[in-house]
Order: structure tokens, then sequence, then C-alpha cells
């Protein structure tokens, strides 16, 4: 993603969870910087915290009219780099998770945004920010999501937004950019991984559990 400025001491990560932190590349004066910033956006206009966990994820055809993402849509943008991501399927009462990711295993880079938000006096902070105190600056984002593709649909209707390397520039620098689902036959899923592991699991055996299914999978 040539990236510029200080390099960041990054562990992996297997399962990350609103409210924790997650890498993220923004524009920069000297180019593109990755950054650490809380996943939930947080709007500037809040009076609370916990809306973020309702703001994990923004709507790729709404986003750009929501009062909570208007202002980020417009001039704060960034990309989410991942090598996979879970969406989960429900059956009944049964919600089952599935792993997907791309079929060289090779980096995928989500459509985000980000925001800025001053933790105002007189609040109850919860404990993933029990470390700040009013006055702080909390900079969170929240990811683009567009309808399944083929794919996904056989578990989820919804999908993140995932960008081929060409839109990175013109998403950062704020340009108009396809908003697309990516395709398909680009991709590789896993299953029968337990919800009550994936709720608790952060290591590399969280990946290994799941069996490879085809994308022609029914």
């Amino acid at each position: 993603m040539n990236l510029t400025g200080p390099a960041l001491n990054l562990r992996p990560r297997y399962n990350v969870a609103p409210g924790q932190d997650v890498a993220a590349v923004r524009a920069a004066e000297d180019g593109r910087r990755l950054s650490m910033l809380r996943w939930g956006l947080i709007p500037f206009w809040s009076r609370e915290p916990n809306i973020g966990f309702r703001m994990i994820n923004a709507r790729a055809e709404t986003a750009a009219g929501k009062s909570a993402f208007r202002a980020a849509y417009r001039t704060r943008r960034c990309l989410i780099p991942a090598d996979g991501f879970y969406e989960w399927q429900r059956k009944g009462k049964v919600r089952q998770p599935f792993y997907f990711g791309l079929n060289d295993g090779g980096l995928m880079a989500f459509a985000g945004l980000w925001e800025r938000w001053t933790i105002p006096d007189g609040i109850r902070l919860p404990r993933s920010l029990a470390d700040r105190a009013p006055g702080d600056v909390v900079e969170s984002c929240t990811i683009l999501t567009t309808s399944a593709n083929e794919t996904l649909a056989l578990v989820h209707h919804r999908m993140p937004v995932i960008f081929p390397p060409d839109a990175f520039e013109p998403w950062l620098d704020g340009q108009p950019v396809a908003l697309d689902p990516y395709p398909a036959d680009t991709m590789i899923w896993r299953g029968s991984i337990s919800s009550a592991t994936i709720l608790i699991c952060d290591s590399a055996e969280l990946y290994s559990l799941g069996a490879a299914i085809t994308t022609n999978s029914r």
C-alpha cells in the first residue's frame, strides 16, 4: 500500500471485535499512513461513545447522506487492510460464523470512514475507554458494506466493500469510486467454526478450525 511514516509494531489478529482497535490507512501530506482506529464510528456530535457499537458498518448506498457518516464520507476516508473476515448465517435460533478470504490468500482493503470524537465532561466511559479522560480525542472508524456477491449471498445478504489497488488513491482523495460487490470467483470461504469458539478465540487456531468450501458449494 506504499505506506510512509513510522512503522507500527502490530501483532497478528484473527478475530477483532467492535470497540477494539484496527489498523487503517489514511491519506497524509507525505503519503499514506497506517494508524490504529477504534472499530465503531463515534460521530463528532455524539454525547456518548456507546453509539459506536451500532456504527461498525455503514451502508454504501446511503452513507453519504446519513448524519453520522456524511462529514467523514466527504473528507475522512480510509482503507482497512485484512486477509479475511467473518459473516454470520442465522438458521432459526442458531447463528453460524463463516470465514471469507481471497483465493490467493492476499490482503484485502475494505472501504472505511473515520472520525474524531472529543470526550465531553460528565459521562461514563466504557471499559475499553477507561484510560481516557474528558478532552481526549478518540479516533474511530466504520466499514462500508454493499450487497453480497454470489459467494457471500449463500451466507449473508451484505458484505464489506473491497477495493482493488487502482481504487485506493481515488477513494482516499475523496473522489467518486464504485462501491460494488467484489467478484465472487476471487473468493473462498470456510465453515464449521462454532459460535462459542469464535467469541473467545483470537489465534491462528481459529482459521485452521474451518474447512475450505469452494465457491460452488450450496
